[in-house]
């Protein structure tokens, strides 16, 4: 736990230095698992991005999960991983299982679409979810759409390229127009291992805060929280400056007896009507 709990100190560094440490996401990884992926899923590469990426979701997430997805031309949409599990993850789960299928071709618009479905459709919440998209090059152009038609909605796209591949497309995410709010980034490392973990948080956090900005501006994002924690205190003062009527009643009872057997008989129909309405 010693590493994890080191990354998840540089999440914190980083998000107090971008002055977002009060918010509160959903968290997913989507991982590239087609056949160029292959060496960096066999020496350990891709599971220290799942450590890495989980430190983020340890600070945002309020259960400390991270959603993972793994796609070639075809998708799976995994367990969560959480602190409790997270240790050899990537051979338990994603190596091991043979209904995954893996290192074939790539087609990134079914898993993105089953990622927009989990979080805007399945999952009761207010919060966005920011999502972390693993490509090493060759990523199809017809996401161009799925971007834009999720500008509306609370979820940021944050691509990231790995190695030498043609990330041709995705350097041009920024300057893709017409979109309601700006949903998505790209980075490009080169070689993940080799940056520190303060500099990869530093880079996937890049953005975001100007995201939550605008999406909060526009009404993306729906800030239904503080309105409740302002209004609950209110409504529980009022209530408790409220005895005088039960003191009242108790000097009634005591003072007029007589007057207490109509208001039992009475009580008594209303009794067994609301019983034979809705049952014993």
């Amino acid at each position: 736990m010693a590493t994890i709990d080191l990354q998840k100190k540089s999440v914190k560094i980083v998000l107090e230095k971008k002055q977002i440490t009060h918010v509160k996401a959903r968290v997913g990884l989507v991982l590239d698992i087609t056949g160029s992926m292959r060496t960096l899923y066999k020496n350990g590469t891709v599971q220290r991005v799942v450590e890495r990426i989980l430190a983020v979701a340890s600070q945002f997430d309020d259960d400390g999960l991270l959603d993972v997805w793994v796609y070639d031309n075809e998708f799976s949409r995994l367990k969560p991983v959480s602190e409790r599990d997270f240790e050899g993850y990537v051979n338990r789960i994603i190596l091991e299982n043979d209904l995954i299928h893996k290192f074939g071709r790539n087609d990134e618009p079914p898993v993105m679409k089953d990622v927009l479905k989990k979080y805007m459709q399945e999952d009761d919440s207010q919060d966005p979810a920011f999502v972390v998209f693993i490509n090493d090059g060759g990523c199809k152009k017809t996401i161009k759409s799925i971007i834009e038609a999720s500008a509306t909605k609370p979820l940021f796209w944050q691509f990231v390229g790995i190695g030498n591949g043609n990330f041709e497309f995705l350097q041009k995410i920024d300057t893709l127009e017409g979109r309601f709010v700006d949903n998505a980034n790209f980075i490009h490392i080169e070689d993940i291992d080799a940056i520190s973990d303060e500099q990869l948080y530093d880079a996937l956090l890049n953005e975001f805060p100007s995201w939550l900005k605008e999406a909060k501006e526009k009404g993306v994002i729906k800030e239904l929280a503080p309105q409740k924690e302002v209004a609950t205190p209110i409504k529980q003062s009022t209530k408790k400056e409220v005895p005088t009527p039960t003191r009242q009643a108790s000097k009634i009872e005591e003072s007029a007896p007589t007057k207490q057997a109509p208001a039992e008989i009475e009580s008594k129909p209303k009794k067994g009507f609301l019983s034979r309405l809705f049952g014993k």
